[in-house]
């Protein structure tokens, strides 16, 4: 069995072409793929080739861990999944190629256990199931934000769901002009318009390694900053601000699937809303353009491919 999938041949050399795939196991599940999103945080790191090495990384590579489709085969042990509409966070099933995260692709096989139910109503927006489980899990895992760096969608759902959850609503910094728009129910404003120092617990998805020397600035006694971005260079600042407001320093981990549960309990009382968040959906087929597309255009927000045009 094969399948049409992006590839990273190398940094900014991304193509098209079908990949063998591994063979389905007793408990695994053959997913068709009908939209993949794509990050503006790892994959874009991926594509420049900023990525700072870690275990299994390397090219060739297909990218991706925003997925979902339909369960079409399945082993003899996940047979009763067939049908199911389901989350796919990555697949490693290439054999000529690493799976980092390697769910952008037109068939993927994985096991039964990390292919997650969800509603197949949410169409496209079904993408960013990811992304709303990783802010639920920083707010699941430290304090709730008073500041979130970056309105991004990752910035946008963190937000959200801080509303959601019953917080009081954050203050957001950007400082593109153009990413300050499409806020609901809190504010979003430039870090030089912002003239609050007591921030209790500040939260950056902005992958900025550059500001962090303001952020403690912006700190409370005993404040924590919490870094939810990824962040290709080297995180620093200096000491002695620090030392004075006794500041706390937590890194967001990956989500879980009691996260991700979470956010569909949410999403089915209709507490959190995707409106607004995808802004571009292109043929799987014009991959090679979407990518940087998704990265650059000041315009995107959030890049989605549609697979139907390659099944």
């Amino acid at each position: 069995m094969d399948a049409l999938a992006v590839i990273l041949e190398a940094p900014k050399r991304l193509s098209l072409r079908q990949l063998a795939l591994t063979s389905v196991g007793p408990d695994d599940v053959v997913v068709d793929v009908r939209w993949s999103g794509i990050s503006t945080g790892t994959e874009k790191l991926f594509w420049t080739g900023e990525m700072p090495q870690f275990p299994g990384m390397g090219y060739p590579l297909v990218p991706g861990y925003e997925s979902v489709g339909r369960v079409v085969d399945a082993g003899e042990d996940a047979e009763h999944r067939i049908g199911d509409w389901v989350f796919v966070p990555g697949a490693s099933c290439y054999t000529e190629a690493r799976g980092l995260f390697g769910g952008t692709s037109q068939r993927v096989v994985i096991p039964s256990s990390r292919a997650h139910p969800v509603p197949e109503s949410l169409g496209e927006d079904g993408t960013l199931l990811a992304l709303a489980a990783t802010a639920m899990h920083i707010l699941n895992s430290g304090q709730v934000p008073e500041l979130i760096v970056g309105h991004g969608v990752l910035g946008r759902l963190l937000a959200r769901l801080t509303i959601a959850t019953g917080a009081p609503a954050p203050t957001v910094w950007d400082i593109n002009p153009a990413r300050r728009a499409g806020a609901s129910g809190y504010a979003v404003v430039a870090p030089c318009d912002d003239p609050r120092r007591n921030y209790g617990a500040i939260v950056d998805v902005s992958g900025n390694a550059d500001g962090f020397d303001d952020l403690v600035a912006r700190l409370a006694h005993g404040g924590e900053i919490a870094l939810a971005g990824f962040y290709a260079g080297r995180v620093g600042f200096a000491f002695p601000p620090a030392f004075m407001r006794e500041a706390r320093l937590r890194v967001a981990a990956e989500w879980t699937p009691a996260d991700l549960q979470a956010v569909r309990g949410l999403i089915d009382s209709d507490a959190l809303s995707f409106d607004g968040l995808i802004t571009d959906i292109r043929p799987a087929s014009d991959a090679e353009a979407a990518y940087p597309a998704a990265f650059f255009e000041p315009d995107c927000l959030k890049m989605v491919l549609d697979w139907s045009d390659v099944a």
